[in-house]
């Protein structure tokens, strides 16, 4: 079995942000593959399916972001599963949007959702999926960006980039991650866009 996590924020007035980007994930592979996403358990909604020929199960953490780890850490000593059997999708501030980067392992990057993750495994070789949402203007406060909502004119690349994560968990759960990042950490050409630094520190 593999176990899929996408990070987010519960209820209606966080849905379609840009940190639920992880959510729309799993929403997306609830479609494409049938699976339902409606069990209260472990923490989260979960739902069990097939995808590419093997068992999984889809995950959205209900604790907050920045509690994901609960949730996780809940799955994995239940099922008695391994580390390397979970794949986490979320978003990332410092990828253009709709660039993907798959990895193996890695650090939180300032994300408190992955540091949370990594405070209840212990370990940060975990796969991972993070899906760019762009940099935060100089303007803005780095919480009302990512819990704001994409304009117009980024939703296509957004659309894609759901699809192309969809693509890469078929890979993920058949043991191809490399050839997922073969695949999908290529530079996409829309990534001409001004930005500045900054990391995403989630919001509860």
């Amino acid at each position: 079995m593999k176990y899929i996590f996408g990070l987010g924020n519960p209820t209606r007035e966080y849905a379609g942000t840009r940190h639920n980007i992880g959510f729309d994930a799993i929403t997306k592979l609830s479609d494409v593959y049938g699976i339902s996403v409606n069990e209260k358990r472990h923490k989260a909604l979960c739902g069990k399916g097939i995808i590419a020929g093997q068992k999984v199960m889809l995950i959205k953490p209900q604790t907050f972001m920045n509690l994901s780890g609960e949730s996780v850490r809940e799955v994995l000593d239940f099922y008695k599963a391994d580390v390397s059997d979970i794949l986490v999708i979320y978003d990332d501030i410092c990828l253009a949007p709709g660039q993907l980067r798959v990895r193996e392992k890695g650090s939180a990057g300032g994300h408190n959702g992955i540091k949370n993750i990594i405070a209840h495994l212990g370990t940060e070789e975990f796969a991972r999926i993070r899906i760019g949402v762009g940099e935060k203007p100089k303007e803005w406060d780095l919480k009302d960006y990512v819990l704001g909502h994409f304009p117009a004119e980024e939703e296509p690349l957004m659309r894609e980039a759901l699809s192309d994560a969809a693509k890469a968990c078929e890979l993920f759960v058949n043991d191809e991650i490399s050839a997922a990042m073969n695949l999908f950490n290529k530079k996409k050409k829309q990534e001409n866009h001004e930005s500045v630094s900054g990391t995403v520190t989630g919001d509860k």
